[in-house]
């Protein structure tokens, strides 16, 4: 799991990056077109794209073509995977730390 968190949280590592995913979850379930992504981002076209394919390989995104276009969604399911995964030992020191004081 360990190297399936880092592969995911590397797909987030930019700003451009991160500025599309949180456009498309913000989208919701519809997903949004390169198009949409674009007005709503002004990143480039071209630059769009690479940063869509990063963000797809690292499973953040899924893609799917529908006759010329390209819908795009956030994968909630691996968003929340790196979520509980960031998240499962919060605060375990802190327990340890007062069972041992207490």
């Amino acid at each position: 799991m360990l190297e399936e968190a880092a592969q995911g949280f590397a797909a987030m590592g930019s700003d451009s990056r991160l500025r599309v995913l949180k456009t498309l979850v913000r989208a919701g379930e519809a997903g949004l077109s390169v198009g949409e992504i674009q007005e709503r981002t002004g990143i480039a076209p071209s630059t769009l794209a690479h940063h869509l394919k990063f963000l797809a390989a690292g499973g953040l995104v899924e893609q799917q073509k529908t006759g010329r276009t390209v819908i795009n969604r956030a994968r909630y399911d691996r968003l929340e995977e790196l979520a509980a995964f960031i998240l499962d030992e919060c605060c375990i020191d802190t327990q340890r730390k007062a069972a041992n004081d207490g």
